[in-house]
This record gives C-alpha cells, structure tokens and sequence, in this order.
C-alpha cells in the first residue's frame, strides 16, 4: 500500500508530573523532514523527537508541535545572589564618597540590577518526561500514519484506472503502428519514383531506400517498451514500502516515451491518441508527487 505525503496526527499522554500533548503536520517535501518545536527548558529532547519521527515517515516534511504541561506547577525557587549584591552596594557607596553625595541605597534598587535576583528552574527528569513524550509520539504518528494510507488508497486506486487506460491506448497504438509503417513506405516509395521521372532508377536500390527511410517512423521499440513501464509502475504500487521516487523516475521514462512516439507518427488519428496520452501521463504526475 502507498502513502500519501500529506496528514495530520494527534497525540496525548500524562504522567505524575507532567502532561504532554503532540500534534504532528505533514505536507508534500522531496525529501525526509522533520522540524521539532518544544518548550526551551525540554529542548535536550529535540534530536530524539526528530529521529522517531523520521523512522516512521521517511519522505515528506512533518512539522512537530509538542506542548508539555507541568501537572505540578513550576515550583521555582527564587534565590538572592548576595555576592553581586554587595558588590553592586560596595561600589555604588564608593562613588557616591568619591562624588561628595549621599549613598541612601535600598535593598529593593540592589533587586533590580542584573544577576542579583536568580530564578532555579526545578530538577526535572528528563528520562520521565521522554518517555511520556514518546507516547504522545507514538499516538501521533499511528493517526498520521492512518491518514496518509487512506490518502494513499485513493490515489491507488486512481493510479490502477489510469493505468489501465494507458495500457489500452498503447495496445491501439500497437495495432496501428504496422499499418503506418506499411503507408509510409508506399507513399515514399510513390513520391520517389515522382521525382525521378522518366530517368531509369534501380528498383531494388530505390525499395531499400524507401525502407530505410520509413524504418525511422518505426515505434514498436518505443510501444514495446512503454508496455513495460506501466506493467513496471503496476509492481511498484505493490512493493509495499515509499515508492514515490521511483514512480518520478519512471513516469519521466514513460513522457519520453510517447513523446519519441509523438515525433514520429504522421497520422492524425494515432497523434490524438499521443496527445491524451501526454495529458494524463501529466495528470498521473501531478498525483505522483504527493506518494511517500
């Protein structure tokens, strides 16, 4: 089953002392992303988080949004740092003597100044808090990954019907193609004995010629060889694992296929069929670009 690039996951998890809540996006990327955005104090986590989330999406770009809620409260503790309040003190009443003012100095001005009032964060247990956020993870990615199969089935299944189509059209085009081959040569070899007129011309020199010259309208290496991409493209929908960048490379072997076929044909008929070929092998490529 193929998987769509694009969805969106959910997941919760709760612990004694924190409460965690995970939202995953995922949106169309050439290749395996994944941006992680947590609270400043847990940013230790963000590696791991990126790494378990590539190891499950492995093409596309995921955006993370972890919120982590400390079921406890803060619990800071706000401590005075005496050293670089007296210093700050010891130097201000030094120039206040030097300047002849006075040092009427209050403890609530020493606060105010840089580094005097230090905030300590609580010791938090950064195991715990992983494994409750690996949780939320987990929960996460099963609905993301849920929605990019359903996605996936869709366009499967859209993939199976064009496909089909295509087949069809390249079996018509197999069937034609000794008839145009076969017109070709008669109308070359019509148009030559034309131009030469009453001169004498080796007939069998003239016939190889004419020969040549029609093989190069000849697509049946090109038809043959269509017929096994879209037999191959059939086997890649069922490797089960991302495939969206094998479907890229093969579906530009496939337009240039029939665009080689659109350069040779000159028939009307067999160059309409060209043309709806480009039109939906375009089609199966816009869609293509979204597949894992």
């Amino acid at each position: 089953m193929i998987r769509s690039m694009t969805g969106f996951g959910r997941g919760e998890a709760s612990g004694s002392a924190q409460k965690i809540l995970v939202e995953i996006k995922a949106v169309n990327h050439r290749y395996g992303e994944a941006a992680v955005r947590l609270p400043r104090v847990y940013a230790a986590l963000e590696e791991r988080v990126r790494r378990h989330v590539l190891n499950t999406v492995y093409r596309g770009r995921t955006e993370v949004f972890i919120k982590i809620e400390d079921v406890l409260g803060t619990d800071r503790r706000i401590r005075v740092n005496k050293e670089v309040a007296l210093a700050y003190y010891g130097a201000m009443r030094e120039l206040a003597a030097e300047l002849g003012i006075s040092a009427d100095i209050q403890a609530f001005q020493l606060v105010q100044l840089p580094e005097v009032v230090v905030t300590e964060e609580p010791q938090t247990d950064i195991e715990a808090v992983w494994d409750l956020c690996r949780a939320a993870l987990d929960e996460a990615l099963r609905e993301l990954t849920a929605m990019r199969e359903a996605e996936g089935a869709k366009l499967e299944a859209d993939f199976m019907g064009k496909l089909e189509w295509l087949k069809r059209q390249t079996q018509a085009l197999t069937d034609q193609a000794p008839r145009l081959a076969a017109a070709y040569y008669e109308n070359l070899l019509g148009r030559l004995r034309d131009l030469a007129g009453e001169i004498p011309l080796d007939e069998s020199r003239l016939a190889m010629e004419a020969a040549l010259t029609a093989d190069r309208c000849c697509v049946d290496e090109e038809l043959v060889r269509l017929d096994s991409h879209i037999r191959q493209f059939h086997e890649i929908l069922g490797e089960g694992k991302p495939v969206g960048r094998k479907l890229d490379f093969l579906l530009q072997e496939m337009n240039r296929e029939v665009n080689t076929i659109g350069s040779k044909v000159d028939d009307l008929e067999m160059s309409r069929v060209v043309i709806d070929m480009k039109s939906e092998l375009e089609k199966i490529r816009e869609q293509a670009q979204n597949v894992e």
